[in-house]
């Protein structure tokens, strides 16, 4: 499976609320720190008549593609239900007019046609979308797994139908720390559609990768989102999803899940992280030159830029604190805490530890500044690294909210999660 080839997660292009991004509040409708068209237009060609700024990290956040590519839990009604409600609106209101005109005839038929014509007419209801039932533990039919932790399941389905029920049942206990709702998690999944008995996608697969969301957060069917939180890392749960669960009535052809089908999952836990944590480790000062940093645990670090040593001209980075994880590679997507402040006087303009919340982006792709995407590549997960941004690198002349034009930028960054 490729990188792209459908697999749990949310469609393209759609967006929810969030208000994490490194900056600070910018004038306008919402909350942002902004890339111009000339800063991003490097890496890719925009249309001549887009002028308005690109947004990177704002309180609108795209959801995050999932590895697989999954959809998010099924609408209520399809593209086909609104065209025909609508025709069947036009034919009504067409039929009343005609009435009318029969019954008055005469030349005045007109004025009553066109008041007829304006009234307005209530637009077809949608259907409700179905109810993700209850999770329980267990139901009248189950399909049973084999396999170990962090290899391929082998599931069977039953020959009987599935009851409808939403199954999430633990198949081995992890010695982990319990998942909390929030979290980022890392989990590896073998996946099969029951009324095919036709597998899906899953990460085991070659060129397949493992899911990365953060549980309970609503950006995947509830299939996933739901089935984690409660649990161990290091176990392996078994999901039964009823298609209220899954991909509703429509199905997903990319995922080769037939309409109103039941999903079944083997999902391995394989790692957690806290939104409100921070890398562990020693920190060891910064080179000669650069800010000093001051750690505070889970609070704003304290940063010092040195006196009477001008702004670098390139950007600098020093790692402050040695990860021992992967190194993260452009167009993954790193969880970060981090903390910025100007170079010229100190001031911090934003921390995400002081709302208590990471922030995540993907890395090379434009949605943060240019400096985050050179000195965050390459660095391994687990570090805590300085970031000494030029405007160049930064937001070149355009003040941003608290940041005057023409800053030179200090970021501490502490690199907690990728996928």
């Amino acid at each position: 499976m490729s990188e792209n080839a459908p697999g749990p997660g949310d469609p393209r292009g759609t967006s929810d609320p969030a208000a994490l991004r490194p900056g600070g509040a910018v004038g306008g409708t919402g909350e942002s720190i902004v890339v111009r068209k000339a800063e991003v237009g490097r890496r890719a060609a925009r249309p001549a008549e887009e002028e308005q700024p690109q947004v990177f990290a704002s309180n609108v956040r795209r959801r995050p593609q999932s590895e697989a590519g999954y959809d998010e839990e099924p609408t209520g009604v399809g593209r086909l239900g609104v065209v025909l409600g609508t025709v069947l609106a036009v034919l009504l209101v067409g039929s009343g007019v005609t009435l009318y005109l029969t019954n008055r005839g005469g030349d005045d038929a007109a004025a009553p046609a066109a008041e007829a014509a304006q009234t307005p007419t209530a637009a077809p209801s949608a259907p409700p979308q179905p109810t993700v039932p209850p999770i329980k533990d267990t139901a009248a039919v189950l399909p049973t797994v084999t396999g170990a932790f962090g290899k391929p399941a082998v599931i069977q389905v039953p020959k009987a139908k599935p009851d409808g029920t939403f199954v999430v049942k633990t198949l081995s206990q992890g010695g982990g720390p319990v998942v909390k709702k929030g979290d980022w998690v890392t989990v590896d999944y073998t996946g099969k559609d029951w009324e095919s008995g036709k597998a899906i996608p899953g990460s085991y697969d070659k060129g397949g990768h493992p899911q990365f969301f953060q549980a309970g957060a609503g950006e995947l069917i509830a299939a996933l989102d739901r089935s984690i939180a409660g649990h161990r890392v290091g176990s392996r749960v078994l999901v039964v999803a009823p298609p209220a669960a899954a991909f509703g009535a429509q199905g997903n052809p990319q995922a080769g899940v037939g309409p109103g089908h039941t999903l079944t999952f083997a999902l391995d836990i394989v790692r957690a992280t806290d939104p409100a944590a921070v890398v562990q480790g020693t920190p060891v000062p910064a080179p000669a030159g650069l800010p000093q940093v001051q750690d505070h645990g889970r609070k704003a670090a304290t940063i010092t830029p040195p006196k009477g040593v001008p702004a670098p001209k390139e950007l600098k980075s020093a790692v402050l604190i040695p990860g021992k994880g992967p190194k993260v590679t452009a167009g993954q997507k790193v969880v970060v805490q981090y903390t910025g402040l100007l170079y010229s006087n100190g001031k911090k303009f934003d921390s995400s530890l002081d709302r208590g919340q990471a922030f995540s982006f993907a890395t090379g792709g434009g949605q943060v500044i240019e400096g985050w995407d050179k000195g965050l590549v390459g660095q391994k997960v687990g570090s805590r690294v300085e970031l000494v941004i030029p405007p160049s690198l930064g937001y070149k002349d355009q003040a941003q909210g608290s940041i005057p034009a023409n800053s030179t930028l200090v970021f501490v960054v502490d690199i907690l999660d990728a996928g």
